[in-house]
């Protein structure tokens, strides 16, 4: 069983702690994305799994045996770095063979792992070319060979599509996932791009200043954030969140606009309460014109100023002012808008979000 435990997992550097007992459960065969911005302690959680960070406390299990005190090579598993790190003298074929060569593995066995490895990338044409030949995207799957072929327990990705250009990483997303349904092996892979963690993994860790925030499948993150960061984290474009405080059934926000209390919340929150009001660029839209179809029972509209517009071919970005900042909305079957027009607004109030404005955790229930 494959499976990969971290337990009040702690990194220090003298006094300063980057990681602070974290504890996550990785299923045998899940694909676990760690995402989160630069900082946040992904990549050296990463790294003692690995055993390429000291771990200052907790531990670390794979397959249910800890595994602190063994270096690397022991632990049975294979990392994929940003950077290829392919040995440029030596053939496609030599370099996904190389480590099975050091261990002492048959020639035979090695012929027969790389092919196997080759035929799951589709890389039995390049078998014989050297990286210097290869396109970007083939190095990055010959690196991906050089991990299959030693049969892990466990892959570790650490931001292997960072190097690529938009069109390329699109595509690699693509070879990675067909790849973990054909090797069916556990993966841990960091990110800072939350559109990869949400189209490859089963699960997303969302972390924070050495934290862990949230832990859910991609559509709990995006629909039920546990927290203010999450939710701004978590979409593109990000939601719009608003400071507001409670006051006669309404949200009453600094500028003086209102909306009504979204139904969901009026025995979540009571007068007084300063909250954070949040929706998805999808729920707030030129009206007539949303992804909805009529049927929403909490729907409230604002004529508000359009700011600039993004057209994008079938939809429509448009930032209009609420409240003296920019609020962002999706426009489908897009009409000609220009900054200055009045754009009736509609808010689906059913799809709101409110976190506490103290906390930042959700007041959902």
């Amino acid at each position: 069983m494959a499976t990969v435990s971290l337990k009040k997992l702690t990194k220090r550097y003298g006094p300063l702690e980057i990681v602070h007992g974290i504890d996550l459960e990785v299923a045998d065969r899940e694909f676990i994305a760690l995402v989160g911005p630069s900082g946040c302690g992904k990549s050296t959680t990463l790294r003692m799994i690995a055993g390429l960070e000291e771990i200052s406390g907790g531990a670390v299990e794979i397959g249910g045996k800890v595994v602190n005190d063994l270096p690397p090579r022991s632990r049975n598993i294979s990392m994929v770095f940003q950077s290829y790190a392919l040995y440029p003298h030596m053939t496609v074929r030599e370099n996904m063979g190389f480590s099975l060569k050091i261990a002492g593995r048959s020639q035979d066995e090695i012929a027969k792992r790389v092919d196997e490895a080759a035929a799951i990338l589709d890389l039995n044409h390049l078998l014989e070319r050297r990286p210097s030949q290869l396109s970007g995207g083939q190095r990055q799957r010959v690196a991906m060979g050089r991990a299959i072929v030693r049969d892990p327990d466990v892959f570790l990705f650490d931001e292997p599509l960072s190097n690529l250009d938009a069109k390329l990483r699109t595509q690699m997303r693509t070879e990675i996932k067909k790849l973990h349904a054909k090797v069916k092996s556990t993966v841990v892979y960091v990110t800072h791009d939350q559109v990869e963690a949400m189209t490859l993994s089963d699960r997303i860790v969302i972390m924070r200043d050495g934290y862990i925030e949230q832990v859910g499948t991609p559509d709990e993150v995006f629909k039920r954030p546990a927290t203010r960061f999450v939710a701004g984290f978590i979409g593109s474009p990000p939601m719009n969140l608003r400071e507001a405080i409670v006051t006669d059934g309404k949200l009453a926000f600094p500028n003086g606009t209102k909306l009504p209390l979204p139904r969901q919340f009026r025995d979540r929150v009571a007068a007084g309460d300063k909250v954070v009001f949040g929706l998805r660029p999808d729920d707030a839209y030129p009206t007539g014109h949303g992804l909805h179809s009529g049927e929403e029972t909490d729907v409230h509209a604002l004529e508000l100023p359009v700011t600039v517009t993004e057209p994008l071919g079938n939809e429509t970005l448009v930032f209009a002012d609420f409240d003296g900042a920019d609020l962002v909305a999706r426009m489908l079957n897009p009409r000609p808008l220009k900054s200055g027009d009045k754009v009736n607004m509609s808010f689906d109030l059913s799809q709101a979000h409110l976190f506490s404005a103290e906390t930042g955790r959700t007041l959902r229930a």
